[in-house]
């Protein structure tokens, strides 16, 4: 019971704060974040080697960035996705999803209970999204049963990070102190923008996420962080 009241309450804010969610992001990650999905995005097609993709899907697909970029890059590298489908359990983030990509699929689910067959994706991404799932290993079982084998699980996140340092001490100046006031100014939800700083120091390091997802069937093929270990992206395969 407390489980699923933690992730109601997760829901609520994501729901509170999409009308402003695009604008607030923009202005708090400066638009770097763009370079970041656009490099997961063309690594994962690099990686599975296919002119044509049956099925992609992102989890937590909030507002629906990473799906746009999902489809602008394969088109640019002449890649035919025959369905691009956006997850999210937010109905408000959905209905700004919808609003900005009318084209796309999208459904209300939690990444705990995907409404699909087994092994039908080819690529199914989380992006910023999986420090939010609560229950995280019963989401990765769910992404082994609906990923192909020799599929792709694609996940861009703020990993925790145990380095010292002045980089270090600004990075926590910035997350602890300036971005949950410049959140709470657009969104006028302080506590959905002190979330994130806790939520960030609250998850796990990049190897130990590793560590789970092979535990749920997936080998990762590829790691790289970003911007002075800010995000960090890993890529695993189905293995089995």
């Amino acid at each position: 019971m407390e489980t699923h009241n933690r992730q109601e309450k997760i829901i609520r804010m994501f729901d509170d704060i999409a009308p402003t969610y695009d604008k607030a992001n923009h202005i708090l990650s400066m638009g770097i974040d763009i370079s970041w999905r656009k490099k997961a995005c063309d690594k994962t097609y690099e990686m599975i080697s296919q002119k044509e993709i049956g099925l992609v899907i992102d989890i937590a697909c909030g507002t629906g960035d990473m799906i746009g970029f999902w489809q602008k890059r394969a088109d640019k590298k002449g890649i035919n996705i025959k369905r691009v489908l956006g997850i999210d359990p937010s109905a408000n983030m959905l209905e700004c999803a919808k609003k900005k990509f009318p084209n796309f699929d999208f459904v209300k689910a939690a990444a705990t209970e995907l409404p699909l067959p087994n092994e039908c994706a080819d690529i199914l991404s989380i992006s910023y999204g999986i420090r939010n799932v609560v229950e995280r290993q019963k989401a990765f079982k769910e992404f082994a049963r609906v990923v192909k084998k020799g599929g792709f699980v694609v996940i861009l996140e703020f990993t925790k990070d145990d380095k010292k340092g002045l980089f270090h001490s600004l990075k926590q100046f910035y997350l602890h102190k300036v971005l949950p006031r410049i959140g709470a100014f657009i969104s006028k939800n302080y506590e959905a923008y002190k979330y994130l700083p806790d939520s960030i120091e609250g998850f796990l390091t990049a190897p130990i996420l590793q560590s789970e997802l092979k535990e749920a069937g997936f080998e990762t093929e590829y790691v790289k962080s970003f911007s002075f270990d800010i995000s960090t992206l890993l890529i695993a395969k189905k293995c089995r």
